[in-house]
């Protein structure tokens, strides 16, 4: 006699036509905390030469994990840049800060998985209004709890991206 497993969720399939695309942030949204029962949220992203990612940051409640595609990516880890090339993986514990952008001489993707999930599909549409303007400045502020990204300030990121 066999069993079926008592599962938490559905299998997950996002077609890549299906995904939505924020294109002014170069992320695809594919699976956020709601369809996975919270085990995690995944996105992708594609940044341009040198472009700025993620402002430094950390969660305080998830893991993230970022594998890179494509390229390579400058991230901040505590106080430390590491730059992470085709193949690279990276995981970031919880209360680590940490920031990321492509290499100052190359494009640069990555699959990015928080565990547990965050809801926070949401937080990069905020991101995309505010860069077009239509949102206020402080907004995401009054927000991190919300999407458990609490931004940070860090002089060692901003010198290797004024370097850059």
């Amino acid at each position: 006699m066999s069993s079926t497993p008592n599962r938490p969720y559905p299998p997950v399939l996002i077609r890549a036509g299906e995904a939505e695309r924020l294109d002014l942030i170069g992320h695809v949204l594919l699976a956020d905390s709601s369809a996975t029962a919270g085990a995690l949220t995944s996105h992708r992203v594609a940044l341009g030469r040198g472009a700025d990612g993620a402002v430094p940051h950390r969660h305080d409640h998830s893991s993230e994990l970022f594998y890179i595609l494509d390229g390579a990516f400058d991230l901040l880890v505590d106080d430390n840049i590491v730059t992470a090339r085709t193949g690279d993986l990276l995981v970031v514990p919880p209360g680590a800060p940490h920031a990321f952008a492509a290499h100052h001489d190359s494009t640069a993707e990555a699959l990015i998985i928080a565990t547990p999930g965050i809801e926070r599909f949401d937080y990069f549409r905020h991101v995309v209004r505010r860069r077009q303007g239509s949102e206020q400045p402080g907004l995401l502020l009054g927000l991190q709890d919300r999407f458990d990204t609490h931004f940070l300030d860090s002089p060692a990121w901003q010198r290797a991206r004024t370097a850059a």
